[in-house]
C-alpha cells in the first residue's frame, strides 16, 4: 500500500529498502513535454518529476523528431 507521506521514490527506497509499493503521483501539474529523447531538456523535465514524485513518462510527451532541425557536421 503506498505511502502518502513519501514525497519521491528515492524516500521510499531509504524508508522501506525498496520501491515495490511506491505509486508515482498524478495531479493536475504534472504536465507533458515537447523536449526531445536525449536532450538535456528532457533529461532535466524527467529529473524533475522523480524530485516531485511523478510518473517518469508522461502520455502526451514528444513520441518522435518530426520538425525538429539539428546542426550538421562537416566531415573530414
Amino acid at each position: 500500500m503506498p505511502d502518502p507521506k513519501l514525497k519521491n521514490v528515492f524516500e521510499a527506497i531509504l524508508t522501506y529498502g525498496h520501491d515495490e509499493d511506491f505509486a508515482p503521483k498524478v495531479d493536475r501539474d504534472f504536465g507533458s513535454t515537447q523536449a526531445p529523447a536525449g536532450s538535456r531538456e528532457k533529461l532535466d523535465v524527467m529529473a524533475e518529476r522523480v524530485r516531485m514524485g511523478y510518473p517518469l513518462w508522461h502520455d502526451s510527451d514528444r513520441a518522435d523528431y518530426s520538425g525538429l532541425t539539428g546542426a550538421v557536421r562537416p566531415r573530414d
